[in-house]
This record gives structure tokens, C-alpha cells and sequence, in this order.
């Protein structure tokens, strides 16, 4: 792709613990506030402890009644953050929706609680197929990226990735394929993760020893509209160039040097010279992976980069939506610094499978 050809992120939105949309985001991080609070055991089935989730978020209550009936939480959250994007004032809905505008929506696994459900309705009932049918398209994994077209006209590529902690970033070089072969003229690129009683206790069993009791599940969804640069306009101006996104995969104990090459690979990409990095974001995640993942960024690109931007653990545990997070970290702390523009910026994100992702991004004027 020629750097003429490289797209731009001209608009994003969020549903976290912080609330609902960017406004919320925003004043969240620079309030600092905290947003663990403890959980409901009553609602969710899970030992006594916190958790960060959306506050007061409920998917009817949210969406209205209309078409949720069935719909599960991870759903509700990513059709709530893509309608916060394309209801903000500057939305260009003719071109953001429609059959040239596409969808890529990052996710661990989809809705591990409605799998659950679902499957278990199977085995407890008096036969096999006596489950809730209403049910059976939450157990898909795509569920949640086609209801978010059918909710808003999105006609265009839908897609579903899945890749744990790298899924965010994993969607956004996706996307940029999709721009690149004229597959789509923009793209609605993000992950979502919900906070359910059967992924604590699935995260609690898989966990490496020592980090079960680490940092607390998260949940929310983050969205970034990705464009070509000729489509930005003042009201939707370019938030960032994506420069390039670089991925590898880890085996054994080959994580630092592994990160550290794929790191430095999506800088050469980018021709960007490590030392001119403004700000760093790491993925966080839990135990060794995510001390590793900080030292070695640190090392490539030092300290001060990644203390320019608030941590992801912020937000709790969120996985899969660590990257679309993240990203939104910096547009959100670069908003309004003039120290900021024209800087470029990394973040990475580490999976305890071994995948590895870095980006690469420079901050508009």
C-alpha cells in the first residue's frame, strides 16, 4: 500500500466501564476515575469480588424493547457503541452505511455465556432439541457483527474475528485490506467483550498460576471508522493514519525476542525511528505475558511513551477488546494536545497463545 493509499481513522466511539460514548470515555480517563465496583452474585454466579462493567447497562433498557428480546449482552453492546458512532453529528450515514460500507468486529470467542446456555439447554431438558430456538443465534459467534448490520444498514463485508487479545488489531489490518481492494469504502472496525458468570469462572480455570486473583474482568466495546484519507472531511477529519500493522506468533519461551521483532518490524514498516515514538499502549495482558510485553516495549521505544497514555487495566480485563480500546486511549489523550499532532504512536497486544500484534499510527493535526 503506496502512503498516498494509507487510511485513516476519522471517528470512533465506546460503551466501557466508564459509560456509554466517547464523551463518557474521555471525561472518564482524564477524571481518572476508578471503575471496579463488586459484583452482583446474585445476578452473576461468580465468588464475591469486583468487576468493571458498563454501569447501569441493560440491553432493553439501552436499545428500547424492540428487536431484544433474545439479544445477548455482547451484543447489546457492540449495536450500542456502532449506533453511538453513526449518531454523532458528523456521521456521513450515506457513505458509513449501505452496501460499500463494511463491518469487522473483533471478539474472543463471541457470547461464551450464551454458548453455554444454549449447549446446557440441550443436555437438561427432556430431549436434545428442546431448547429455546430464539437462542440459537447468540450461540453464534458472528451473531453479534450481524446484528450490528441489520440494525443500521450495514451491506458490505461482515466479518468476525477471532483472536483473543490480538482480535482488535487483528480487525484493523483486516479492515485495511478491505479498503485496499475496493472492497468497501469504509469500514466500522472494533472488538467487544461481555462480563459473564461462565467467562470468570473459564478465565479462572485458564488462567496461569498466580494471576487468577490479577486484574478483574472488564467488559464494553470500542469502534473506530476507518477510511481513505479522500473521504475525511471537517466534520469527520483523520484522528490517525494507520501506518501499519505487523503480527507473529510466539513459541516457548520465545515471547521478548518475538515481540521485539515484530515490534521493531511494524516501526520499519511505518518508517518510523523508534526514538520518535510520542506514545505506547500495551495490551496488559494478565500474568508474565503482559510484564514481558511492557519491558519489551519499554526497551524499543522507552518508558516515557507509555506513560503518555493511560494503561488498558484501567478498564479491567476486557481481552479481545484490549486493542480497539487501547487505540481510542490515545485519540482520547491526544484530543486537544498540540504535542500530539503529527506524532506517531504504537500499541501491541500479546495473547497467551503466543499471537502478537503491533500497530503502528500517526495522530492527525
Amino acid at each position: 500500500m503506496s502512503v498516498m493509499a494509507r487510511p485513516v481513522i476519522s471517528a470512533w466511539s465506546a460503551v466501557s466501564p466508564y459509560g456509554i460514548g466517547a464523551d463518557s470515555f474521555t471525561e472518564g480517563l482524564r477524571s481518572g476515575r476508578a471503575t471496579a465496583a463488586p459484583v452482583d452474585t446474585v445476578r452473576w454466579p461468580v465468588p464475591a469480588g469486583d468487576a468493571h462493567l458498563v454501569p447501569g447497562f441493560e440491553v432493553r433498557e439501552v436499545l428500547g424493547k424492540k428487536g431484544t428480546r433474545s439479544m445477548d449482552r455482547v451484543t447489546g453492546l457492540a449495536v450500542t457503541t456502532v449506533g453511538g458512532l453513526l449518531e454523532q453529528p458528523s456521521a456521513d450515514r450515506a457513505r458509513e452505511t449501505g452496501d460499500r460500507a463494511a463491518l469487522v468486529l473483533g471478539t474472543t470467542t463471541g457470547s461464551v455465556a450464551s454458548m453455554m446456555d444454549f449447549t446446557r439447554s440441550s443436555l437438561v431438558g427432556d430431549r436434545p432439541f428442546d431448547v429455546d430456538p430464539a437462542q440459537m443465534p447468540n450461540a453464534v459467534m458472528n451473531c453479534a457483527a450481524g446484528q450490528c448490520a441489520i440494525w443500521y444498514g450495514i451491506r458490505g463485508p461482515n466479518t468476525t474475528i477471532a483472536g483473543g487479545r490480538t482480535a482488535s488489531l487483528a480487525a484493523m489490518s483486516y479492515a485495511t485490506r478491505l479498503l485496499a481492494s475496493g472492497r468497501a469504502e469504509s469500514v466500522l472496525c472494533g472488538a467487544a467483550e461481555e462480563f459473564s458468570s461462565a467467562r470468570y469462572w473459564l478465565e479462572h480455570h485458564s488462567r496461569e498460576p498466580g494471576t487468577t486473583n490479577g486484574t478483574a474482568l472488564g467488559e464494553g466495546c470500542a469502534m473506530l471508522l476507518i477510511q481513505p484519507a479522500d473521504a475525511c472531511s471537517p466534520e469527520r477529519p483523520a484522528l490517525a493514519e494507520i501506518l501499519s500493522v505487523k503480527s507473529r506468533v510466539a513459541t516457548g519461551a520465545d515471547l521478548a525476542a518475538t515481540l521485539e521483532a515484530c515490534v521493531r518490524s511494524a516501526l520499519a514498516a511505518a518508517d518510523v525511528a523508534a526514538e520518535d515514538v510520542w506514545a505506547a499502549s500495551v495490551s496488559a495482558a494478565p500474568g508474565a505475558a503482559g510484564a514481558t510485553e511492557r519491558r519489551v516495549l519499554a526497551s524499543v521505544v522507552g518508558e516515557g511513551a507509555l506513560e503518555r497514555t493511560p494503561s488498558v487495566d484501567a478498564l479491567g480485563d476486557v481481552s479481545a477488546a484490549s486493542g480497539a480500546f487501547q487505540i481510542a486511549m490515545v485519540l482520547a489523550a491526544a484530543e486537544g494536545n498540540p504535542e500530539a499532532a503529527g506524532q506517531p504512536v504504537v500499541a501491541t497486544s500479546v495473547d497467551r497463545d503466543g499471537s502478537l500484534s503491533c500497530a503502528v499510527l500517526r495522530l492527525g493535526a
